[in-house]
């Protein structure tokens, strides 16, 4: 089978992995997870399956098993360290693959996350994105002591349209973070250095601009601080459940994250997240919204042995896994004609999150990748030294640059 557009790939990683009893399997290294050794090895696994990006998790607090609010849970891994630094230490020990930190934009300043993700770029040559997340916590907000945030009740989170309900406020206020944040990106136009020694002239100062945002959250004077990230813009990107998340993603993302459960349900996305595009009066054409779904993984060569991986991990955990998005076990084979298939329904790729790590992750870039390469459906090396080329998006150039 020929796909006629490119199939983009990316993993998700989470700790040990996505399982609540990952750390527990067989071949997990739970006394790893905070050395830089356990994701580095990670990352260069998945650069060798050539896939697009990865995704790196974070918050403001331990992990909870539920959603809007903390538990005291002793049995699954708790603690992280900073996305946004952990990829810059990992940017020069890869070469191509995409690096996208998550990052808060509810207790975070705009301008310092500028600055972060402008970095985080130069480090990589021009391969960082960043997924901002908001935070609806009130113990996150108890972190800070400057604002609080809607606490959500057991009932409500259980409905994803009205959690975004209730969080509208948080997602436009994260617009308005985006926004900031990409006129920091262009305040400094490409040629805005200089650095003539003969002339002693290191910047030209009228293509360095005041970015003057002012907003109900926050205003922000700018310029930036760095100059203008290799890839002008890094690419932003966010995950979506409902309607408010997809009107957020139409305005501010250029990929988005879908959990879409089933064939139907991967039509009834597409249509949403179109109509949010077409009432934010964003050209899709000019300006794209890569739409990629999540699915959680759990993958074997012998088939039937990946659902009894799953058997034995639930077991271990005192519950059957559940997930926002989709699970999947089975064997590489059948991943690969389940994707292909939500392929020609209109996704633009996919976004796994392994099960166990490293044990799911080496399935995918050892079995899943071989298999669509057979199929003539995925990459067999990189074709672009870009995260923003890898997903075919262009350059922007500065808005600053064209109204000058």
């Amino acid at each position: 089978m020929t796909v006629s557009t490119p199939l983009h790939l990316a993993v998700a990683l989470d700790g040990a992995g996505w399982h609540p009893a990952a750390w527990r399997d067989e071949g997990a290294r739970p006394a790893e997870l905070f050395t830089a050794g356990y994701w580095a090895g990670l990352v260069a696994e998945a650069e060798r399956g050539t896939l697009d990006l990865v995704t790196l998790e974070d918050s403001l607090g331990p992990q909870s098993a539920a959603f809007h609010r903390p538990d005291d849970r002793t049995d699954q891994v708790r603690g992280s360290l900073d996305a946004v630094l952990l990829a810059a230490r990992l940017a020069p020990l890869t070469r191509h693959i995409g690096l996208v930190p998550t990052a808060n934009v509810t207790h975070t300043e705009p301008f310092h996350l500028s600055l972060a993700v402008a970095t985080l770029d130069f480090a990589a040559g021009g391969r960082a994105g960043w997924r901002p997340q908001i935070s609806s916590r009130a113990a996150d907000a108890a972190h800070f002591g400057r604002r609080t945030t809607p606490a959500l009740t057991d009932e409500e989170a259980r409905d994803p349209e009205r959690i975004a309900a209730r969080l509208r406020p948080l997602f436009d206020e994260a617009a308005d973070v985006v926004e900031v944040v990409r006129r920091l990106w262009d305040s400094w136009e490409d040629d805005a250095e200089i650095r003539d020694a003969a002339t002693g002239r290191f910047l030209d100062r009228a293509r360095i601009h005041h970015v003057d945002f002012t907003g109900p959250h926050f205003g922000v004077r700018g310029p930036s601080v760095t100059p203008r990230p290799p890839q002008g813009q890094p690419v932003v990107a966010s995950l979506a459940h409902a309607s408010v998340p997809y009107a957020f993603a139409a305005r501010a993302s250029d990929v988005v994250f879908v959990t879409p459960h089933d064939r139907p349900g991967t039509t009834a996305v597409l249509a949403e997240v179109a109509a949010a595009a077409a009432a934010e009066g964003r050209d899709r054409t000019a300006r794209p919204l890569r739409v990629l779904a999540d699915l959680l993984v759990v993958l074997d060569p012998v088939p039937g042995a990946a659902a009894r991986r799953l058997a034995r991990l639930d077991e271990r955990a005192g519950a059957p896994l559940a997930s926002d998005a989709e699970i999947f076990a089975g064997t590489p084979e059948e991943l690969a004609d389940l994707l292909l298939d939500r392929h020609a329904a209109g996704l633009d790729g996919f976004r796994l999150r392994p099960a166990v790590l490293p044990r799911d992750l080496t399935a995918v870039t050892r079995g899943l990748v071989p298999a669509l390469r057979r199929r003539a459906a995925f990459r067999t090396a990189y074709d672009s030294g870009t995260l923003r080329g890898l997903l075919g998006l262009t350059r922007p150039e500065s808005r600053y640059a064209r109204a000058r």
